[in-house]
């Protein structure tokens, strides 16, 4: 196809002994911009907070980032313990492989308990203000991230002909869909959707409370992945036609709608 995104040719660069592998590296500058507007966020509504995002990301960072390879490993075992898989796969996280859900659900754990900790010390807001001053940078630190995939030429969609379709060379083609040239670039649509949810929530942000933001958060990107989920064709456990994420995203969902309920009744 004439029009189409290309997959880059190459996913790392190698620097003498080093080798900077650039999902590695969208995965930082997503980390950098979220803890940069977190901490804009929090400290303009709230005073004597300057640094406390960055002392909670010192934990939180870590645990996300094993949480979503928990998670990930957890869903695809087959990829590490089964007959053709490797133990030392595991640790190869520049491949690709963080399962979001994991990295929120430990990441929010570990900064909860170093937010917690901190207040120890000082006066601080109740926690649910600070998820919510994160949650805009956190949906723009995973629009980034997402384009760690494009490099890695990973989780594309069904085969699709259109101006905006992914290019994938044979070689990353999964099996039986080697005669498709051009996929649906679901990395895109979630990261636009990202992009687009964080701007709704930073417009939101003096309407409504801290928790509700979180909640929104939680719920609106629930929302998009579940039919972005639907799309991809890489291995993936499924029952009654929906994958595993699928019905982990309906759950989210749910609940982030409940949260949003429980918190929208005030603002602080």
């Amino acid at each position: 196809m004439l029009l189409a995104i290309s997959t880059p040719t190459t996913s790392a660069v190698v620097i003498g002994p080093f080798t900077i592998h650039f999902y590695a590296l969208c995965i930082i500058a997503g980390v950098a911009v979220a803890i940069w507007l977190g901490n804009r966020r929090f400290t303009a509504t709230h005073a004597d907070v300057d640094g406390v995002v960055a002392d909670v990301a010192i934990y939180a960072v870590p645990a996300g980032v094993i949480g979503g390879r928990l998670y990930h490993v957890a869903t695809s075992p087959e990829q590490y313990f089964g007959k053709d898989g490797s133990l030392t796969n595991i640790f190869k996280i520049w491949n690709g492989g963080l399962g979001i859900w994991g990295a929120i659900s430990l990441g929010a754990l570990a900064a909860y308990i170093a937010y917690q900790r901190i207040g120890m010390s000082k006066t601080l807001p109740e926690f649910s203000s600070f998820a919510g001053a994160l949650a805009p940078g956190l949906l723009l630190a995973q629009a980034i991230g997402r384009w760690g995939n494009w490099f890695n030429g990973e989780l594309f969609g069904r085969p699709l002909k259109a101006p905006w379709a992914l290019s994938i060379p044979p070689s990353l083609r999964p099996l039986g869909y080697q005669e498709f040239e051009t996929f649906h670039p679901t990395f895109l649509y979630e990261s636009l959707w990202c992009i687009a949810l964080a701007l709704t929530l930073i417009y939101l942000t003096p309407k409504i409370s801290g928790g509700a933001i979180f909640a929104l958060y939680i719920s609106g990107y629930s929302f998009a992945r579940f039919f972005i989920e639907g799309l991809r064709i890489d291995q993936a456990h499924t029952w009654g036609g929906l994958r595993l994420n699928q019905y982990v995203s309906l759950i989210l969902m749910s609940v982030g709608l409940l949260a949003f309920n429980r918190f929208s009744g005030s603002k602080r």
